[in-house]
């Protein structure tokens, strides 16, 4: 009995070192990128001079993204209910953005404000993996999906407008692919064939990296059974989040009068959406924001520009979500005591 106690005690103890040094960590990242954080935040007395229409059109096109997660996460749990399933999606996504790492503590919250609305508990574990896996596949597709444009480059003086068409271009070319991936295996088994070339050569290991083929197959069978015949409608949610994310980075660029190169400003973003993947800030916290400002500066926005441009996407996409989210979770505890 003794030795359980003690091995309980060693384990909590393991535990806390691990999220102690995790913490230390994302407080020395915090502090490196402390320099461009503040070039960024010391900006906000300018977006008193943003166009208020643009903004509100970030806003929109923001809020927007945040219905289409609440419509895949509906078809993933097969209910109809918006209520439970967009106040859970705001407080989990609030609690994540909060705490380093915190993705599984918002999956944790969101599971159990589910369960408290009266969904089976089975179907959210299933619904709410699935659709992570799907939001994290659209992120990793970015990239090849976007290759074309970013390559052959578009001219500067069409501006913003050029840079909506790729929008939409790449709208069309995520369902395609989303659509090709649900539908036959051999894309998903040349992309594993093609991950596992690139690990092997770049990266020394013991043993070879292999079945990442199999492994993709599995997770997309996993994903379809979850969907069921709702498949192509949940493709078109996630592909529409990622759209109007980006639509909403056009619209605050707008807003500071800025007419950038648009295959960059695409580039900008899907480095934006993998920087915002870290783990070791809240949200990528500071490398989000030093990141998208040196591609937008890149891209033909002038440096102050960028970091207006950059502190108004961070706020509509990032910081406002938040409140929203502290919000949602007091209307669902009124709603389900």
């Amino acid at each position: 009995m003794a030795g359980g106690h003690s091995e309980g005690r060693r384990r909590r103890g393991r535990r806390l070192a691990g999220q102690g040094l995790f913490l230390v960590v994302s407080l020395v990242s915090l502090y490196l990128l402390l320099p461009s954080l503040l070039e960024v935040f010391t900006s906000w007395r300018e977006l008193l001079d943003l166009s208020p229409a643009w903004v509100a059109i970030a806003l929109g096109v923001e809020a927007a993204s945040f219905v289409a997660i609440w419509q895949l996460q509906r078809i993933a749990l097969q209910t109809g209910g918006w209520f439970p399933v967009s106040l859970s999606q705001l407080a989990g996504n609030a609690v994540g953005r909060i705490i380093p790492g915190g993705a599984a503590t918002a999956g944790a919250l969101q599971y159990r404000m589910l369960v408290r609305a009266g969904l089976p508990g089975g179907r959210i574990a299933s619904g709410l993996g699935a659709t992570s896996v799907l939001l994290f596949a659209t992120v990793l597709a970015l990239p090849l999906l976007s290759l074309p444009a970013i390559l052959g480059g578009t001219p500067v003086d069409r501006g913003l407008t050029q840079a909506a068409l790729l929008g939409a271009g790449l709208f069309v070319l995520m369902v395609a692919g989303g659509t090709t991936s649900f539908l036959w295996d051999r894309p998903l088994r040349f992309a594993g064939g093609a991950i596992e070339r690139i690990l092997n050569r770049t990266v020394r290991r013991r043993r070879p990296v292999s079945g990442v083929s199999d492994r993709l197959l599995k997770e997309r069978d996993a994903v379809r059974r979850t969907f069921g015949r709702r498949w192509k409608a949940a493709v078109l949610a996630c592909t529409g989040r990622a759209v109007l994310d980006y639509l909403a980075l056009l619209a605050c660029l707008r807003a500071v009068g800025a007419e950038p190169n648009p295959s960059l400003v695409l580039l900008a973003y899907v480095a934006a959406s993998f920087l915002g993947m870290i783990p070791l800030t809240p949200g990528g916290l500071g490398f989000v924001e030093a990141g998208l400002t040196g591609m937008l500066a890149l891209a033909g926005v002038g440096a102050s520009a960028a970091a207006v441009a950059t502190l108004s996407y961070r706020l509509v996409s990032f910081w406002l979500p938040i409140p929203a989210g502290g919000a949602g979770y007091l209307v669902f505890r009124h709603r389900y005591p």
